[in-house]
């Protein structure tokens, strides 16, 4: 993954429905709206260890289960194949388009579509 901000985003996407109201909200402020842990603290009348404990406590909750169901994983997994099957399919449609083939070029062609619908959801 490309960097630990990245990560924790992916885990609260994945997984932050099972997060207590306070834990998703300072989850949220902390790695989506970049308030330190100072600036969350002062907001809701705290110290800032007691907002790093729940953040850090969030944390654990959210690799725990990425750890167990492997979701984020399977997901990069799904989607690189996705990738690499739109790029075939397009490239059968480039060699079908000179070979003079519609009936391929037409299948090929629908694969590629269907990736490309898949990749954006």
């Amino acid at each position: 993954m490309k960097s630990q901000a990245y990560r924790m985003t992916m885990l609260f996407d994945f997984y932050g429905d099972v997060l207590t109201d306070r834990q998703k909200e300072f989850y949220d402020l902390y790695y989506n709206e970049d308030l330190s842990l100072g600036e969350i603290a002062e907001n809701y009348g705290i110290t800032r260890q007691g907002v790093r404990d729940v953040i850090v406590r969030a944390e654990a909750v959210l690799t725990d289960l990425e750890d167990k169901t492997g979701l984020i994983k399977r997901f990069h997994t799904m989607r690189s194949q996705l990738e690499q099957l739109r790029n075939d399919a397009q490239r059968i449609t480039e060699l079908a388009a000179h070979q003079d083939n519609s009936e391929l070029e037409r299948l090929a062609r629908q694969v590629r579509d269907g990736a490309e619908a898949l990749l954006k959801e």
